[in-house]
């Protein structure tokens, strides 16, 4: 990273880490089940940071590498290979049209991420269920769950680009990846997928290299019993609810490199998109039954970027731009959104 790059960087990473602990400190200091009301509420201020995020990106996004000339301009649309053309152009031109198609790959990468955000919803609410977790802790549980989670994806992401950058052909992989996934989320929509807590890999490994205690104490995930330290089993959960993010970020994270190389530009849709789901997962998980072919959508929008990353060369030679991208991926929600409307009798009991 060069300096403008950590400064942009640790301005962002403070901002929303202040925001997070406002939440979890002044607004949620008292455990509380969240209501359709305030999850409307905090879903509606997520995305709001997120749009104003995209606007920011409109107005200054050269900031985030400090660009200030051509030379620089031109080396940065190459590396992250952006569909865009500067030539002929002055500079402050040319960064208009790259602020412009940086923003918009922004934006359909929150989207994507947003989006395959849903189908967590459906394993977190699972796992809170399935180990019997008091509905008042969720927002505690998934709050240092989204902490982890921003880790987690700087070292997925960061990492992936590195890989991108070196080994182009791993496009490839990720796009197949991708494809096999999309198909197979579309096979078992209709599978109704259990967990058992006591045959649970982690329940497993956790009760076998650590002091865990058998019983809940309350919103603690340690606590201190005869002079030593113990697990609690909603810690478990927790470390059970971190590691389903990682397996989710091996779809999602490749996902919108099919949008933009640019890691920073990863990053930032994905934490966004991560921050709204602890607020999407409490207005969505008492809707999504009335939108029975969002899952459908999703294994599709899947497959759509599965091909695209597969045929990337292909969409280049047809001048496939970023405004395109955006307007499949809405295109493939939208639909499936406004069949669930239309179609509304044919709810599926699984969902």
């Amino acid at each position: 990273m060069n300096p403008n790059e950590i400064l942009f960087f640790g301005l962002f990473l403070v901002f929303i880490i202040g925001v997070l602990f406002f939440d979890l400190k002044v607004v949620g200091r008292n455990s509380h089940v969240i209501s359709f009301k305030e999850a409307s509420i905090w879903s509606g201020i997520w995305v709001s940071f997120a749009i104003l995020f995209f606007f920011i990106l409109q107005w200054k996004g050269d900031a985030i590498h400090g660009i200030n000339t051509l030379e620089a301009l031109r080396e940065r649309i190459v590396t992250y290979n952006h569909p865009i053309n500067i030539d002929g152009k002055t500079l402050e031109e040319a960064l208009s049209i790259y602020r412009n198609n940086l923003s918009l790959e922004y934006l359909t990468g929150y989207l994507i991420e947003y989006s395959l955000s849903v189908d967590n919803v459906f394993v977190i609410l699972l796992i809170f269920t399935s180990f019997g977790v008091s509905t008042k802790y969720y927002k505690r549980v998934l709050f240092w769950g989204i902490l982890g989670a921003i880790v987690m994806r700087f070292i997925f992401i960061f990492l992936s680009a590195g890989l991108i950058a070196r080994f182009s052909w791993i496009l490839y992989v990720f796009g197949a990846f991708l494809l096999i996934t999309g198909l197979q989320m579309f096979r078992e929509r209709n599978k109704v997928k259990k967990i058992d807590p006591a045959n649970h890999p982690i329940v497993k490994f956790t009760s076998k290299h650590f002091r865990v205690l058998p019983d809940a104490r309350e919103q603690h995930f340690m606590v201190k019993e005869g002079g030593k330290w113990f697990m609690t089993p909603l810690f478990i959960v927790l470390i059970i609810i971190e590691f389903t993010d990682v397996i989710f970020a091996v779809d999602s994270v490749p996902a919108i490199f099919s949008i933009t190389k640019d890691p920073f530009i990863v990053f930032y849709s994905n934490i966004f998109a991560i921050l709204g789901l602890r607020s999407l997962f409490f207005l969505v998980s008492g809707m999504m039954k009335y939108f029975h072919y969002l899952k459908e959508g999703l294994a599709v929008l899947l497959m759509f970027i599965g091909v695209k990353m597969l045929l990337h060369t292909q969409f280049d030679n047809l001048g496939f731009t970023t405004n395109h991208s955006l307007i499949a991926v809405l295109g493939i929600l939208g639909t499936s959104v406004l069949l669930s409307i239309m179609f509304p009798k044919q709810i599926k009991e699984t969902l």
